[in-house]
């Protein structure tokens, strides 16, 4: 009778699996990138609130915010296709790869998330700050740039790092609708060979290391900046 697990199983899965890291990662850089553009876009029309899109901003960050990852993700794989199809007579899921979805729905989530963590940092510097700016000299860009950003960074980067941690372990999902990262391919050995425990172990090893070393970069990051401004701004 097989051990429940095995180590020589475990070292056999690891090059079986680790290539898969790079899927993975690629969802979260992407959300990561394309979603701080899409969240300063957000806080843009916040702070001018410009019509019919402030609303609409709001309805959407507050959806995004207030459902699971795992729904989003389901409303995109099977929404979008479900929208476009019929008009353009196409087959979506067919033409896209299942990564694509992914790539749409971690974007969208964390252009939501991103924007609240942002306009929470920019809302955060006094307004007498800008306005001794202004006072001094400095157009509103130059202010915004020079006094603004500096605080409003050091302001988001604590929540900005949990958030990146976050969107690193939910990407542990996006094996449902097919995409074949670090858990879908521990998912499909553990089917083939009727072992899953190694396989899995392997994957949470990555995931909690990895996890930590965002925590400490972004706590190394965080108290670089608060360097004699009191000590580290805010806690992961």
């Amino acid at each position: 009778m097989d051990r429940l697990f095995d180590w020589g199983r475990f070292l056999d899965n690891i090059p079986k699996i680790a290539p898969y890291l790079s899927i993975t990662l690629s969802i979260v850089v992407f959300g990561t990138l394309f979603g701080v553009i899409l969240g300063i876009g957000i806080v843009l029309i916040n702070m001018k609130k410009l019509p019919v899109l402030y609303p609409i901003s709001k309805v959407y960050v507050s959806f995004m915010r207030g459902t699971p990852m795992l729904v989003q993700l389901m409303i995109v794989y099977y929404g979008i296709p479900a929208w476009i199809d019929p008009i353009f007579g196409t087959n979506i899921n067919r033409e896209w790869s299942a990564v694509t979805f992914a790539y749409i729905t971690f974007i969208l989530n964390q252009g939501a998330f991103l924007s609240a963590i942002f306009y929470g940092a920019i809302t955060a510097v006094p307004y007498g700050q800008t306005e001794a700016g202004l006072s001094v000299g400095l157009t509103g860009f130059q202010t915004f740039r020079r006094i603004v950003v500096p605080q409003m960074i050091r302001t988001a980067l604590p929540p900005f790092g949990s958030d990146l941690v976050g969107l690193f372990q939910n990407s542990s999902l996006v094996f449902l609708v097919g995409v074949t990262d670090i858990m879908g391919r521990a998912k499909t050995i553990g089917s083939a060979t009727k072992h899953v425990l190694e396989a899995y172990v392997f994957v949470v090893i990555v995931y909690i290391s990895i996890s930590l070393l965002i925590r400490l970069s972004f706590y190394w990051l965080n108290k670089k900046l608060s360097y004699g401004r009191g000590g580290v701004a805010g806690e992961f």
